[in-house]
């Protein structure tokens, strides 16, 4: 049957702020969720077919046939939901989101996608409900959306799950710490009364913000060509090596030109006098990309910000906070970082 909504739908956005907000912008009531880290997803499914729409306008139904499979079988009939495609691994118990594992899942090679499919598979998070039947649910608020939500899958199972969902900002703020340690990276306010704005920043975000100390050992220039575009980022280890962490970029076009001469003194040198270059990390969304830089010697040591780390690399690209002249490059390790508590994917999907 025709849908009144399709999975091209742009998804409605958040927009940041600092704490758990106890009131929606302009009065009224919140609803919180937990944040979900993967990849934004609309799924729609007409009673036949089922197609899996990204924020970005990427079509993702190709790269996750175990998924389609199991959301064709699990929906109750024709619907529109706005969720959140994740990865789980680990034991049960001991589960967690991986980043890793659900990147990978984009590869143009169907032999490889089917592979994964049966090795990383993966969940969706349902947490709206855009259209139910023939009926568009765009304009009615959220709350009751919410409602409509719970009623159409009262006890979803695997590939299948509804978010969680409280009105008490006290729970939020806890689940802001504990839900960490399961790979979620903050939590999302709701208007109850909202209707659903695609593309607009209707909704609060809260998310984990950190500082560090790092060591600059690079920078790329601006696409522009001019000035700094980017400055790497990196940590010593515990054997001493130093290791790229990310990067720290968003300079205004003045500091951009200024940095150039501020690193000058610290851009290593070859054997014959010309600035070395190092070669970045690739990855499949940016393969064509320039990922040269100029190598800087480990002595400019600077404060960032981030939110979470995957792996031994920052989640993010990191804000730049300030410069620390008062610190040894050495003494940038990776035990400043904060490790979050452990905690299970499975507790918060229950």
């Amino acid at each position: 049957m025709p849908l009144p909504v399709d999975h091209t739908i742009e998804p409605m956005l958040a927009k940041a702020v600092p704490t758990v907000p106890t009131v929606a912008p302009g009065g009224g009531g919140l609803l919180y969720e937990p944040k979900w880290d993967g990849f934004r997803g609309v799924v729609a499914y007409d009673g036949e077919t089922l197609a899996i729409g990204s924020r970005g306008g990427k079509e993702l139904t190709r790269y996750f046939p175990e998924l389609v499979a199991g959301l064709v079988a699990a929906l109750p009939g024709p619907c529109v939901l706005d969720g959140e495609v994740v990865v789980p691994s680990g034991e049960p118990g001991a589960q967690r989101l991986d980043w890793e594992a659900l990147s990978q899942r984009i590869h143009p090679a169907a032999s490889r996608i089917a592979r994964l499919a049966a090795e990383t598979p993966a969940s969706f998070i349902a947490f709206d409900l855009l259209a139910e039947g023939e009926r568009s649910l765009l304009t009615v608020p959220f709350g009751e959306r919410r409602a409509a939500l719970e009623t159409l899958l009262p006890s979803p199972a695997a590939p299948l799950f509804v978010t969680r969902v409280t009105d008490d900002p006290a729970v939020a703020e806890r689940w802001l710490g504990e839900f960490e340690g399961a790979g979620l990276d903050g939590v999302v306010a709701k208007p109850i009364g909202a209707a659903y704005a695609p593309a607009k920043r209707t909704m609060l975000k809260v998310k984990h913000h950190r500082t560090a100390d790092v060591v600059a050992t690079g920078y790329r220039v601006h696409a522009s060509g001019h000035g700094v575009g980017s400055l790497l980022l990196s940590l010593y280890d515990d054997d001493g090596v130093l290791r790229q962490v990310g990067g720290v970029s968003a300079f205004t076009t003045r500091v951009r030109e200024e940095l150039v001469d501020e690193l000058a003194p610290l851009v290593a040198l070859d054997e014959d006098g010309r600035p070395q270059r190092g070669e970045g990390e690739r990855n499949r969304f940016s393969s064509s990309k320039d990922t040269s830089f100029v190598v800087l010697r480990p002595e400019r040591v600077l404060e960032v910000r981030y939110d979470q780390m995957e792996g031994a690399r920052f989640r993010h690209t990191a804000q730049f906070e300030r410069w620390r002249p008062d610190r040894q490059a050495r003494s940038c390790t990776f035990e400043q970082l904060e490790v979050p508590h452990a905690y299970d994917l499975g507790a918060v999907l229950r």
